[in-house]
């Protein structure tokens, strides 16, 4: 979580220095003389309660969505999930291994 707030923090104070930066560039103007409070990027605000955002009575159905206790076939299905996340974890990277050392070994 702090991570992606000093991430967000980062890219707001960088594109607060890019609009300064281009707004000076174009009126000629010092970067210190010139109001920071003029931005040249415009970010819209977040969607309150509609569009695709959280809708009430279409998110309130998935409340017992997670009870994992009652599933049927639990061992089997968890079994089955986490051999297969393990397997993308280590194969795709083996993978992509001898792709690269075939494209090097060809030319």
């Amino acid at each position: 979580m702090a991570t992606a707030t000093a991430l967000n923090r980062g890219l707001r104070s960088g594109i607060r220095l890019l609009a300064t930066g281009a707004e000076a560039s174009k009126t000629g103007k010092r970067l210190d003389t010139q109001k920071t409070s003029s931005r040249g990027f415009h970010a819209t605000g977040m969607k309150r309660m509609g569009g695709h955002g959280h809708d009430e009575p279409y998110y309130l159905h998935a409340k017992h969505m997670y009870n994992l206790h009652r599933m049927k076939h639990q061992k089997p299905k968890v079994y089955l999930s986490v051999l297969g996340a393990v397997g993308i974890g280590i194969g795709v990277p083996i993978y992509a291994v001898v792709f690269q050392q075939k494209k090097t070994a060809s030319g």
